[in-house]
């Protein structure tokens, strides 16, 4: 449970008093009750036994369970409720201290690093070009304002050109003394600084625009390229890699041409390498090819797509299903004006299916932002492994990235999304031997991390906006209406915090350190232990991961409406033990009603009046489809989380989860045509489905506990029932026609 309880508790108004704290009201005696005198407020101290008792269990276990609370209240006299607020204070207090400790560790490094940038400026105050031998920008522009300091960039750009073209002009005055006899002498005097910038500015605009920002080593938050030397190598790639990725995104055939089903288009890669291809030469030996194209009307505009292309945080969370993780290394460039055009950044990422069967794609590019003339925007995504000492490349993009137009609505932002993605991959790449037989279709039709799934799930970003802030939601009526959107709010967000952290926990990314189980039947179950010490969002202790994939013949419709029906749950979920469940409240997460987020809890759990666990456990769900794979997913949630999600009034980001779920995919290329078709429904309603199933559970609360081989065997055994429970209850939908 997270340290903001107590606050959630006093504002869920419940029947708890606060911590530490006894509220008393005093009435005046007699029979009269109308001249009451006014309520006084008494407070409670611990005294400095219960304090020192306290402290010592707090530094052994800092999250009492219900048992250890009543009987650590009844040894010291005290109600188990103030056992509880005293250590929910406790843990408060404690992750303040440990902020502000972090805090002034980090404006110490702040300063450090501050100075540190003072030092390099002052040093390259002085400094010349080698290239041209004038003044550096950062010389050039010390102490002058932002029209100053944009001349100067300009104007070293143009030198540079300038000692280009001198170096060519000698070099064909060498050729033409060899043949003709006699030199060529070229009609053009060496210009002055001012002269070249009025005569060649509209050239250099056209062909470098990001060079004039990055060429003497640039200043994006004070993070310089560290390679100095290979920053003109990364801005003529990042703007090669731009005219391509707008040529690939704009041409049609011969450099597309129609499938075989004649529902998409592939690249022809002879027109590719023929027309298009300035950016790398011929596909490396043992490497195999990658392209598609997509495109698609989106209800947000061009301006939201591209912050989250270009905010790394943003765009690995929206993107999840299919990004383990991503890192922002370098800024080479900041944006013109406030906004993202001509920003430059290098990055790091790891691309993944939702199994732990297939290995993870990583890459090593740089990324480009830029809006053209006409107010088209485009982000575009290129390897830099060439340009290391020793690359180590299992997985190079060639041009990648999307074309975003605004379309004028009066009512909301829309925009067209043209997305390409060519890549590269080591046939042979990955851990394990490369890819699991039964995804291999699935990666081949490019449902997996082809164009078709990034503006997939960019579509579903557009549709939980839209939910999130218009309130479209049957629950949202004209009564309590903002009591409501509240709700709605708090519950999609809630939602995307537990999808994230399924997803990236059921990958094979180098951060999951999966163990292979032996033995009949389980060659493909993969078992991963966490210790969680300081991180509330997730329960404290010894964590168990355990999950595999496996392929079922029903439709991916099929399943996903199976495991999404709550009525369904009894006949699969374990930790039901069989019971009825009931939803408690559900919002809508787009314009499909199967995906929305709920909370279900034992049905007739009001009712009973019970106080045990298993009458109180509550269960949040979110249940999200699209063209290209659907999920669900479930965590255990505590009765006052609930209180505070479903009023809106907490915040979802603190509240304590360990998801479990599904992932539900195609199984190739038969589904291409289906997902291509418009349709109502997010996936087909034909093929086979690989099923990733995953189970988290909170071995011990303890960090310190150990994890012993009997608790894996029961989370095996846990897992391989669900698995045949599953398939027992699909097989009679199998079977019919």
């Amino acid at each position: 449970m997270c340290g903001r309880d107590k606050q959630v508790s006093l504002n869920m108004n419940t029947d708890a008093p606060a911590a530490m704290r006894d509220e008393e009201a005093d009435s005046k005696s007699g029979s009269d009750n109308s001249d009451q005198q006014p309520k006084r407020k008494r407070y409670h101290r611990h005294t400095a036994h219960q304090i020192q008792e306290m402290e010592a269990f707090f530094k052994e276990c800092p999250h009492p369970d219900d048992r250890q609370r009543r009987e650590l209240g009844r040894e010291l006299g005290m109600d188990p409720l103030q056992v509880k607020f005293w250590f929910q204070n406790k843990r408060t207090q404690m992750k303040t201290q440990h902020e502000h400790h972090e805090n002034t560790q980090l404006r110490a490094e702040n300063e450090k690093l501050r100075a540190e940038n003072l030092r390099y400026r002052e040093a390259l105050s002085n400094a010349a070009c080698p290239n041209c031998g004038g003044p550096t920008p950062l010389g050039v522009g010390a102490g002058a304002g932002a029209g100053t300091g944009d001349t100067s960039f300009h104007e070293h750009q143009l030198r540079v050109e300038n000692a280009r073209l001198r170096e060519e002009i000698d070099h064909i005055s060498a050729i033409a003394t060899k043949y003709v006899g006699k030199p060529f002498t070229s009609s053009v005097d060496t210009p002055s600084a001012s002269s070249s910038a009025a005569a060649g500015s509209h050239h250099l605009a056209l062909s470098h625009p990001a060079a004039a920002i990055i060429m003497g080593g640039s200043i994006g938050n004070g993070i310089v390229y560290q390679n100095k030397s290979k920053q003109p190598a990364v801005i003529e790639l990042a703007v090669a890699a731009m005219e391509e990725l707008v040529r690939m995104g704009q041409l049609g055939e011969p450099l597309w041409v129609p499938s075989t089903d004649r529902l998409s288009t592939v690249l022809n890669e002879d027109e590719y390498l023929r027309s298009c291809s300035r950016v790398f030469g011929a596909r490396p030996l043992g490497f195999k090819s990658e392209a598609s194209r997509e495109s698609a009307l989106l209800a947000m505009d061009a301006s939201s797509v591209v912050e989250i292309l270009m905010d790394v945080e943003k765009w690995g969370n929206v993107f999840s299903g299919v990004i383990s993780r991503a890192t922002n290394l370098q800024v080479l460039a900041s944006g013109i004006g406030g906004s993202y055009n001509e920003t430059l950044q290098v990055m790091n990422a790891e691309f993944h299916v939702l199994s732990p069967l297939v290995p993870t794609r990583e890459s090593y590019f740089v990324r480009y932002c830029k809006q053209h003339v006409d107010g088209t925007w485009a982000v575009v995504d290129v390897s830099l492994d060439h340009l290391q000492t020793t690359p180590m490349v299992t997985c190079r993009r060639r041009p990648s990235g999307c074309i975003i137009q605004d379309i004028p609505n009066e009512d909301r932002g829309y925009s067209k999304v043209i997305w390409v993605e060519h890549v590269e991959v080591q046939e042979s790449s990955g851990s394990g031997g490369g890819i699991h037989s039964i995804f291999k279709p699935l990666v081949a039709a490019g449902l997996a991390f082809g164009a078709k799934r990034w503006l997939a799930i960019l579509e579903g970003q557009c549709q939980r906006r839209l939910a999130d802030s218009d309130g479209t939601d049957a629950d949202a009526d004209a009564h309590g209406g903002d009591e409501r959107r509240r709700r709605r709010r708090s519950m999609i967000r809630l939602g995307d915090r537990m999808v994230s952290k399924f997803c990236r926990g059921v990958s094979a990314s180098i951060a999951n350190a999966w163990t292979t189980l032996s033995g009949n039947d389980a060659d493909n179950v993969k078992v991963m232990t966490r210790k969680n010490v300081d991180d509330l969002t997730m329960p404290l202790g010894i964590q168990l991961s355990i999950a595999t994939s496996f392929w079922l013949p029903a439709s991916p419709r099929t399943v996903f409406d199976f495991l999404r029906d709550h009525a369904n749950r009894k006949e699969w979920d374990m930790l039901w033990n069989g019971a009825e469940v009931e939803e408690v409240v559900q919002v809508l997460s787009g314009n499909d009603a199967c995906n929305n987020v709920s909370i279900c809890q034992l049905k007739g759990a009001n009712e009973s009046g019970k106080s045990s666990s298993s009458s109180t456990l509550m269960m949040v769900q979110e249940s999200r489809s699209n063209p290209t794979a659907s999920y669900v997913v479930y965590a255990p949630i505590d009765m006052a989380s609930v209180k505070a999600v479903t009023s809106g009034t907490g915040d979802p980001s603190y509240v304590p989860l360990l998801p479990s779920g599904f992932a539900i995919l195609p199984d190739g290329p038969t589904h291409t045509a289906a997902a291509a078709m418009p349709s109502s429904s997010s996936l087909a309603d034909s093929g086979g489905t690989l099923l990733t199933v995953a189970l988290q559970v909170l071995v011990d609360p303890s960090p310190d506990a150990k994890l012993s081989l009997g608790s894996v065997a029961i989370a095996n055994n846990l897992l391989n029932c669900t698995i045949d429970k599953i398939r027992n209850m699909l097989a009679p939908q199998i079977s019919s026609p």
